[in-house]
């Protein structure tokens, strides 16, 4: 007779359950299936994506692709059980990029890692992905679940995501066409988006016991990032847009720069839009200093777009038409410092 130690084993007794995979593919299918749009060439299952980009009716594409991740947003998501916003995010903040440089996000693959596959939790997530492709106008065509033991404790999981855009080569935003005396609009965020969580964990940890002090909040702290596609498409069809900003990591003071030519700088308003709530309870409970929470969140501003001076109130005015709450928030200034971007106002006033 043998002994234990020679019983043939099997990948569900190292930790890997195949049955779980295909259940999850058949269960994610039919979200998947809906962000199916123009360009979509065969089928989810296949060893690669297909998209056909001449079906999108492009005459000189360019390519533009971003890929991202959630970061420790995922950490309170695991921690407070509520999994069906993270995917939105994902999505949110690859397809932000792409919009920035005038592009539209034509498809998505996500990379889902876990030690311990747990099918309804990774089939809220996916869902999740689904629905930030959907209102980004992108399809989902692929994406990879990692089941991995010991790589990841519990049902901790990891989240990344890969989306590639394209614009015509004449109609691509580089901002090598903003000049002094534009104008700064600003689109409101829905949140915290997916940036500066570990500073807001942070905070939480400092008002034990953690992480229970995260269930009065957590609906508020895992409000998924806004999309800004639809509407950012709709404004490039009537209005000239210069210079488009991703407010993520680095805020305002790093990520405006960004867009700019060596010679401008920005000067922002402070006073031109109220501070959430969200944000005024981390500026006051961390304590965070202003200049902190400029370049560590997004302060309640999203997105920035540069137009002319002479085309701001009609693009305030659209904007408000498709939904979106914007502000004029400040103006391009000569670069008279060695700081591009500067402020006027305060946070803590607004």
């Amino acid at each position: 007779m043998k002994s234990d130690d020679n019983k043939p084993i099997s990948y569900a007794d190292a930790g890997v359950s195949i049955e779980h995979g295909n259940q999850l593919v058949d269960r994610i299918k039919p979200a998947v299936k809906a962000t199916h749009r123009s360009g979509v060439s065969g089928e989810l299952g296949g060893f690669g994506g297909l998209f056909d980009l001449k079906a999108c009716g492009f005459d000189d594409p360019v390519l533009v692709s971003a890929t991202d991740g959630v970061g420790t947003k995922l950490r309170l998501a695991i921690d407070s059980g509520i999994y069906d916003t993270v995917g939105i995010d994902l999505v949110a903040m690859c397809v932000n990029d792409i919009i920035v440089q005038g592009a539209e996000p034509l498809f998505f693959l996500d990379y889902f890692a876990t030690g311990a596959l747990d099918v309804d939790v990774a089939s809220a997530v996916i869902n999740g992905i689904a629905d930030g492709c959907r209102q980004a106008g992108c399809a989902l065509i692929g994406g990879e679940t990692a089941e991995m033991p010991n790589m990841y404790a519990g049902q901790d999981f990891d989240l990344a995501g890969f989306c590639v855009g394209a614009a015509e080569r004449g109609q691509l935003i580089d901002g090598s066409e903003i000049n002094v005396g534009d104008r700064l609009i600003g689109l409101a965020s829905s949140g915290i988006h997916s940036n500066g969580y570990s500073l807001v964990r942070r905070i939480l940890e400092k008002n034990p016991p953690y992480p229970e002090t995260v269930a009065p909040l957590a609906e508020t702290l895992l409000t998924p990032t806004r999309i800004y596609v639809k509407s950012v498409l709709s404004i490039l069809e009537t209005q000239t847009v210069k210079g488009i900003a991703h407010i993520t990591g680095g805020g305002f003071t790093e990520n405006i720069p960004r867009i700019l030519p060596r010679t401008l700088g920005a000067e922002i308003n402070l006073d031109a839009w109220q501070l959430p709530a969200i944000f005024q309870w981390l500026m006051a409970t961390g304590p965070i200093a202003e200049i902190e929470m400029l370049r560590t969140f997004n302060c309640g501003i999203g997105l920035v777009l540069v137009v002319g001076r002479d085309a701001s109130q009609a693009t305030l005015q659209a904007l408000t038409a498709l939904g979106e709450q914007a502000f004029e928030i400040g103006e391009i200034t000569p670069l008279n410092t060695d700081e591009a971007v500067s402020y006027q106002g305060s946070l803590s006033s607004a």
